[in-house]
């Protein structure tokens, strides 16, 4: 195989195999590679053993001393953070792409995996070999839908690469984890984005299409801490829709694929760094996990803002309220909303009243544990023991959740 000239193909995707199929697959790459088989080993969504490889990345598994490390994993040191000035065409300031940028401008690394937007589709994502720091700008922005990034460790392996980032979403990361040992790599960096709904591309664009008369007009969209999403469009003209007030409830059942409503990672905790904006209220949130986290984030020196996360108000109603309506969903019965004269108050309310950093988290977190063990209890119970890790089991037990006997992991 030979190496794309630098100067000619700034980011490069090399020709990808087929995905092999396989169920509750969100396509990380590792099928498309020589040997597929690996995915029996290196899958979140067969039997995955958190513990063990925390451990192995971080040294040690979540402290069960540390409260909040059983919300996100282990860390260090968590931070609400920017980048300072942001960088233009970011999703929040720029930190994750930057890391990056400064990683090969250092000569840290060969190469970058990354995902840039398809040339055709701007929500498309397409996993590239990033070589120039200058080339990580195409990387900034929001994509939706799968792509397999991990197809990518052998193209760059073969060119020579054996000091790689990568940047990746959790079932990405997980499954480089399982096989991090068996890739021969000299080093190798892991920026972690927090991840809990996906959906195919070409599902995204109906749900933009229920946000706007003009589609494809809208050049951002952010799911947002305090209670809203906001869009942008290619005027330069913003809106902000309260959670409350969007469409939801014209999207199909399947919106979200069973992978989505069942992840048990959503702050990607085999990283050796999050970068996220959940607990950051309105800034981005860091977690250093390691000592490898530590140098990355020393990376960006004076370009980083920081100071210490907050948090207010109470999570167990939201979360009480989210497991209700789960349950209803999950069994296939309407959801209950609430009146429609009510929903512009209560969009008001929430982001005074409502759980705001660290608990605004740590209630999403709830939240996706719920949701993970009443889809699987309805679409795949067979699959619970194996799934559902022991941590994620503690996070439901005070909203009366309990794993029965062939549950138990």
């Amino acid at each position: 195989m030979t190496r794309p000239h630098a100067q000619t193909i700034p980011v490069w995707t090399p020709p990808l195999g087929d995905a092999v199929p396989r169920s509750l697959c969100t396509d990380c790459g590792i099928s498309r590679t020589a040997d597929p088989k690996r995915c029996g080993h290196a899958c979140q969504f067969i039997k995955p053993d958190y513990p063990a490889l925390e451990t192995r990345a971080h040294g040690r598994p979540r402290d069960p001393g540390r409260e909040d490390e059983a919300f996100f994993g282990p860390y260090q040191r968590m931070l609400r953070a920017a980048l300072v000035p942001p960088a233009a065409g970011a999703q929040w300031t720029g930190i994750t792409t930057r890391i990056g940028a400064r990683l090969l401008e250092t000569g840290a690394v060969d190469a970058v995996l990354a995902m840039a937007a398809d040339p055709n589709d701007r929500w498309r994502p397409r996993p590239v070999l990033v070589t120039r720091a200058a080339d990580m700008a195409q990387c900034r922005g929001m994509r939706m839908g799968t792509a397999p990034l991990l197809a990518l460790l052998e193209p760059a392996i073969a060119l020579g690469y054996r000091r790689l980032a990568v940047i990746g979403i959790p079932c990405q990361i997980y499954a480089l984890r399982a096989l991090e040992a068996e890739l021969g790599l000299e080093r190798l960096y892991v920026i972690g984005t927090p991840c809990s709904d996906n959906t195919t591309t070409e599902r995204f664009h109906e749900f933009l299409a229920l946000l706007s008369d003009n589609p494809a007009s809208i050049t951002y969209l952010e799911f947002r801490a305090d209670y809203h999403v906001e869009l942008r469009f290619a005027d330069g003209s913003h809106r902000r829709i309260p959670f409350l007030l969007l469409p939801l409830s014209k999207l199909p059942g399947d919106f979200f694929p069973l992978t989505c409503r069942t992840c048990v990672d959503y702050t990607n905790s085999l990283a050796d760094i999050t970068v996220g904006y959940m607990g950051g209220e309105g800034e981005q949130w860091l977690l250093v996990r390691n000592a490898r986290g530590e140098e990355l984030l020393g990376l960006l020196g004076n370009e980083l803002r920081t100071a210490a996360p907050g948090s207010a108000g109470k999570r167990r109603g939201p979360v009480m309220g989210f497991l209700k309506n789960t349950e209803r969903a999950a069994g296939g019965l309407p959801v209950r909303g609430m009146p429609n004269f009510l929903r512009p108050l209560v969009g008001w309310l929430m982001p005074k009243v409502g759980p705001r950093g660290l608990e605004f988290a740590r209630a999403r977190l709830e939240m996706k544990a719920v949701e993970t063990i009443l889809h699987l209890r309805r679409q795949e119970p067979r699959r619970l023991r194996h799934m559902v890790p022991a941590h994620v089991w503690a996070l439901v037990a005070p909203y009366g959740l309990t794993p029965n006997e062939d549950e138990k992991p």
